[in-house]
């Protein structure tokens, strides 16, 4: 039956389309943090759709709001009033930080970034963005022209200049062997000689923790320091949280707050979990950037009802069982238990996170090259094993990608390191 459809979706979608595995798997149902294949096949899913199945799959309060909306209208567009959109933005505002915010929703964390930089272009009057070198923000035209990863970027052509500044990835590149104050005090003077060279940029974007670029991370307070010298030159910071947002990384709700200390960002841009599978983006801003558009615009598909009734129902689950707390705590248990693995196979160069979302990078052993096939390999033993899990890495990077749903329980933090062991230990 998969290769069928296998041969049926190389027939008709995209080659550069990417499937996991030898043999691409279907999957059919899911339950809480467990997802079954055609053949009935179970497994503990360590990868979520992508960070995007954030409370647990199938969660009953999401299917009984998406059910009762869906029984009373699911969309109208951005034209008409719209009570669930209202309902979720206000819950985000609020919990955003930002001051005086005002919160737009897209259908992605692609869209999102796109209206992101429509913003700040627009506010600041520039088309220069400053992004982080092995970034990631999206597959759109714009976005994918400040992505700062070889691997996801298909043209050089882009709408904006973009300047890529140092400081994403703590342990590799040319401030790699400093300790974590000399760090960020080379990236600041990196990104100070930077803008003497430049015309003023609209914007800063940077995720706190880089996703696809495996899950990599500054020291915290880098951003912080980053944004006094934005400050001063009125240029903007835009925290993309589509994968650090609602808690996941644990120790704090959204992944900029480990930088606050020189205050929120600009703009915030969100997606991927506040849906749990459903198609929720958005971008909260002051109101003073959100309103400075002087053309019209609305969105067709962006916080329609039944779509925003999922993100409430989402999150109030998400605040009421303590998500974030869970996530910190089970998600430091299983870093330890990964590292403790780690520590035995040589092809295991780092294992490095925060709450659930934790990567382990894969080199050739005794050097620091990356070994891709050595990922993909654990990649098929897990799944024999009867874990999901993900892959990425930038610049000559291989890394497997943890990020399981945040209700993930103590036992299946342990049954998953469990397997993941045996898969690391097959290389």
């Amino acid at each position: 039956m998969n290769r069928d459809l296998f041969a049926r979706h190389r027939a008709v979608l995209p080659d550069w389309l990417a499937l996991y595995y030898e043999d691409p798997l279907e999957i059919t149902h899911g339950e809480g943090r467990h997802v079954w294949d055609t053949a009935g096949n179970k497994y503990l899913d360590f990868f979520g759709g992508i960070l995007t199945t954030m409370t647990a799959h199938a969660l009953p309060e999401v299917t009984k709001a998406v059910a009762e909306q869906a029984g009373r209208i699911i969309h109208s567009s951005t034209l008409y009033l719209n009570r669930p959109m209202v309902e979720l933005a206000e819950r985000v505002a609020q919990l955003s930080g930002i001051p005086d915010a005002r919160v737009f929703f897209t259908t992605s964390g692609t869209e999102a970034n796109d209206t992101a930089l429509l913003l700040a272009t627009a506010h600041r009057r520039s088309n220069t963005i400053l992004a982080m070198r092995n970034s990631y923000h999206g597959r759109s035209f714009s976005s994918v022209g400040i992505t700062g990863n070889r691997g996801w970027s298909p043209t050089s052509l882009s709408p904006l200049q973009t300047l890529y500044v140092h400081g994403g990835v703590r342990t590799r590149g040319p401030y790699a062997h400093l300790d974590d104050r000399d760090f960020i005090d080379a990236c600041v003077a990196d990104l100070l000689d930077l803008l003497g060279h430049t015309r003023a940029p609209a914007a800063l974007i940077a995720e706190p923790v880089q996703g696809v670029g495996g899950f990599t991370s500054p020291p915290d307070g880098l951003y912080a320091a980053f944004r006094e010298v934005l400050h001063e030159r009125g240029i903007l910071w835009i925290a993309d949280e589509v994968q650090t947002g609602w808690g996941r990384t644990g120790e704090h709700f959204w992944g900029w707050q480990a930088h606050g200390r020189s205050g929120p960002p600009d703009i915030v841009t969100f997606a991927k979990g506040i849906g749990n599978g459903m198609s929720v983006g958005g971008v909260v801003a002051r109101a003073e950037i959100m309103n400075c558009l002087d053309a019209n615009s609305i969105s067709t598909f962006g916080g329609t009802q039944v779509t925003m009734a999922a993100g409430l129902a989402n999150l109030n689950h998400l605040l009421e069982h303590d998500l974030q707390g869970n996530a910190r705590r089970v998600g430091g248990l299983l870093i330890e238990r990964l590292r403790a693995v780690a520590a035995q196979v040589p092809h295991v160069r780092e294992v490095r996170g925060r709450g659930l979302m934790i990567g382990v990078e894969l080199t050739r052993p005794g050097t620091d090259e990356a070994a891709p096939e050595a990922a993909s390999a654990v990649l098929e033993e897990a799944r024999a094993g009867g874990l999901l899990v993900g892959k990425g890495g930038g610049h000559s990077t291989s890394v497997l990608r943890i990020a399981p749903p945040m209700s993930l329980t103590v036992a299946e933090a342990e049954e998953g390191a469990a397997i993941l062991e045996r898969a690391l230990r097959s290389i």
